[in-house]
């Protein structure tokens, strides 16, 4: 059995925003190119697990589009919401459980679909094995942080940078010290 990546793929300002702080993502239009998604599709294309955050997942109900893992099995985290919509199934249960449970699993990999909540704790319980991060060339000034403080410090190897005419900077990480 192959071992089932928990990988974060986000995009985030270059001054370290996911979003306005009203939560705005409008600014990330301006790397939209024709026929450009920067590695999206063929990257979800690996996983058939999404986890995300109750956040998250109302700002991708909100565009009014097709919600765009009905693919997939969706668990969004939420303490205030239970059961099952026709996208998700809520869980509100203990993070490294869940994680731990689907790696149980033969699949592909687990994707992470944030937000800044869920990476936090993600991180605090060293459950990511690789982040794939699109830096957008913006400074937001203000906004909600990927990373917040109050993570333990965790060391990571780049095994991908690539930049595009965009200006939109993509780097690959993996995490070198998840045991310790």
């Amino acid at each position: 059995m192959n071992k089932r990546e928990l990988i974060l793929y986000i995009a985030m300002s270059l001054d370290g925003f996911i979003a306005t702080p009203n939560g705005d993502i409008d600014w990330l239009s301006i790397v939209e190119k024709p026929n450009e998604d920067y590695g999206y599709f063929d990257f979800v294309k690996t996983t058939d697990t999404v986890i995300m955050g109750r956040k998250t997942y109302e700002k991708v109900l909100s565009f009014g589009i097709d919600f765009p893992h009905k693919d997939k099995t969706c668990y969004v985290l939420s303490k205030t919401k239970s059961g099952n919509d026709e996208n998700v199934q809520f869980y509100a249960g203990d993070l490294k459980e869940l994680v731990n449970h689907i790696r149980q699993s033969d699949g592909k990999h687990i994707y992470c679909d944030g937000g800044a909540e869920i990476v936090f704790e993600l991180l605090n319980q060293r459950l990511f094995d690789r982040i794939i991060l699109s830096i957008i060339p913006i400074l937001l000034g203000d906004g909600i942080r990927l990373f917040k403080s109050g993570a333990p410090t965790q060391h990571l190897k780049l095994t991908s940078c690539k930049s595009f005419e965009s200006g939109l900077i993509q780097l690959e990480y993996i995490f070198i010290d998840k045991n310790e």
